[in-house]
């Protein structure tokens, strides 16, 4: 389970970082977010490191999933806009495929 909690820091340390930029470019914040956001980048990629997998491609393809559901809960809470309908089922089916992914024996 230190995985799930690896995945989930390290979507909240991409999603802030990208966000900093979103906020720069289309908000027309402070270019002083970028620092942060470039901060909050690496510590992501660094996270990403820490997942016990034998190769990096499937601990990314796995962390595609959380990422997924960890940016409909952002819009959610962060941004104030609900999920549809959509976003919740294809974030649920996202996130199954992920656990396959992730928790699936391996040979």
């Amino acid at each position: 389970m230190a995985s799930v909690a690896i995945y989930g820091l390290a979507a909240l340390a991409e999603i802030g970082g990208c966000f900093a930029f979103w906020a720069w470019l289309r908000m027309g914040r402070s270019v002083w977010l970028l620092a942060p956001g470039m901060v909050s980048l690496a510590l992501f990629a660094w996270l990403l490191t820490l997942i016990p997998s034998e190769a990096a491609g499937r601990a990314y393809a796995a962390y595609g999933g959380v990422y997924i559901l960890s940016s409909i809960l952002w819009l959610w809470i962060v941004e104030s806009r609900v999920p549809d309908r959509w976003d919740v089922s294809g974030a649920a089916i996202c996130l199954a495929g992920a656990a396959i992914i992730l928790f699936g024996p391996r040979g």
